[in-house]
């Protein structure tokens, strides 16, 4: 299990982790652990907002910290996998086509003007968080895990577009009903840590990413006729800037 630990920060984090073989035993358990680094990096979160506060940093540094945290924890994976399944929506070709697109190292237009979209928002969104309390920071650490557990069962529950790919590799390595018990268990104490510090705006907050969920399942389903690690990353991220902003406004109008 604990090799099983070490692929997943490997592989979804920046955190320098001991090497681990990527043998079948161990891979088949690492998207159980693939949650815990939402709560790492909540924990990063709060570590920044603690000691910037305690500087007398004011709103935009605060802002530029929280939008950073997740980018420097994870390297920016989801968000490549967000870029790319950007391109391949826009392109408006068929779903052989787009997967095609989520290959190709190149980038976009479309990318390129969802990416400097996407990070506005954010910052705006965090500039809120990181400013309304502890709380707010405290869910964001919950949002971090629900959003990794959701998109991690997307690996063993839905069908896959393609027969080869990371989602498949590890799709087809995982033990399913572990991995789908390990990411209802921590979808499950995400929600309850989220509802602890926020009340409604934390049971808002579960439900907004439950209806990301539904809107990555049909998106999958429709224009690529399945999921792939790509368009994982891309829910992952969207799921987050919805989660970030139902707590902003919840922070801004005082709920």
């Amino acid at each position: 299990m604990f090799d099983s630990l070490k692929i997943a920060f490997s592989m979804y984090s920046a955190i320098p982790v001991p090497q681990a073989a990527w043998e079948e035993k161990p891979m088949r358990y690492a998207m159980c652990w693939f949650p815990l680094i939402g709560a790492v990096e909540g924990a990063v979160l709060y570590l920044a907002q603690f000691a910037l506060q305690r500087l007398g940093a004011g709103e935009t540094v605060l802002a530029a910290a929280g939008t950073a945290v997740p980018l420097l924890v994870t390297g920016g994976i989801h968000l490549d996998g967000y870029l790319d399944t950007s391109d391949a929506l826009h392109s408006w070709e068929s779903a052989e086509r787009k997967l095609e697109i989520l290959k190709d190292p190149h980038v976009g237009a479309f990318a390129v003007i969802r990416c400097v979209g996407y990070m506005v928002l954010y910052f705006g969104a965090m500039a809120a968080v990181m400013t309304a309390g502890q709380n707010a920071v405290f869910m964001m650490g919950g949002l971090y895990v629900l959003e990794r557990a959701l998109s991690g069962s997307s690996v063993v529950l839905f069908p896959k577009a393609k027969k080869d790919g990371l989602a498949v590799t590890f799709s087809r390595s995982s033990a399913d009903r572990a991995v789908a018990a390990a990411s209802a268990f921590w979808a499950m104490a995400a929600v309850i840590w989220t509802v602890f510090w926020g009340g409604k705006t934390g049971a808002v907050l579960g439900a907004g990413c439950l209806l990301s969920y539904g809107l990555y399942y049909r998106t999958a389903m429709k224009w690529f006729h399945g999921m792939t690690g790509d368009l994982a990353g891309w829910f992952l991220q969207r799921c987050e800037l919805t989660g970030a902003w139902i707590i902003a406004l919840a922070a801004m109008l005082k709920v």
